[in-house]
């Protein structure tokens, strides 16, 4: 995993200094099906946490696999809700980057939580997200449909990461990196 520490770490602290790339997209007033699929996929800090919740939840192993990820989905969704009924985190752009940052130490150092803890360390994480997503959602001219969308892609992000995990850790093997 220390590949994925050398490479991921830099680009999130890029990324902290440029809130402006955390949600692209605000601009799709029509929004439905297919932006909401495409929303994750464009905002590189959405992509990379969503990865890396699947690739620590598959260092993670057993019932973590599937759990951890679904955990995400569901508190981004009670994030949106509660976004579109009013209820607001403060500092959501910031909770998004620490997410990212947090995602990234995790998996890079495959630290080992208990069921319960990892899946309120992403919880947090979807909850910023949620709230993002659910802050834009009323302006969009199909938000059930948007929403639809980025809980889809949001999944199969979850799902790339659980399959991309065991390349990681075998490229991470073969590959010696000076320290």
């Amino acid at each position: 995993m220390r590949i994925l520490s050398k490479c991921l770490l830099p680009l999130s602290l890029l990324l902290l200094a440029a809130p402006a790339f955390a949600h692209p997209g605000h601009e799709l007033h029509g929004a439905g099906f297919v932006d909401g699929l495409l929303h994750p996929l464009l905002g590189v800090d959405h992509l990379l946490v969503m990865l890396l919740v699947g690739v620590w939840a598959a260092q993670l192993g057993g019932k973590a696999r599937w759990l951890v990820p679904a955990s995400f989905v569901a508190v981004m969704a009670l994030g949106a809700s509660l976004a579109i009924g009013g209820v607001v985190l403060p500092q959501v752009e910031a909770g998004i980057a620490a997410s990212l940052l947090i995602a990234v130490l995790l998996a890079s150092s495959a630290l080992r939580l208990s069921l319960a803890p990892a899946m309120l360390v992403v919880g947090m994480f979807a909850l910023f997200h949620g709230t993002a997503h659910g802050l834009e959602l009323p302006a969009l001219a199909q938000p059930a449909m948007f929403a639809l969308g980025f809980l889809l892609s949001t999944a199969a992000l979850h799902v790339a990461g659980v399959m991309l995990q065991p390349l990681l850790a075998r490229r991470s093997d073969r590959v010696a990196i000076p320290a």
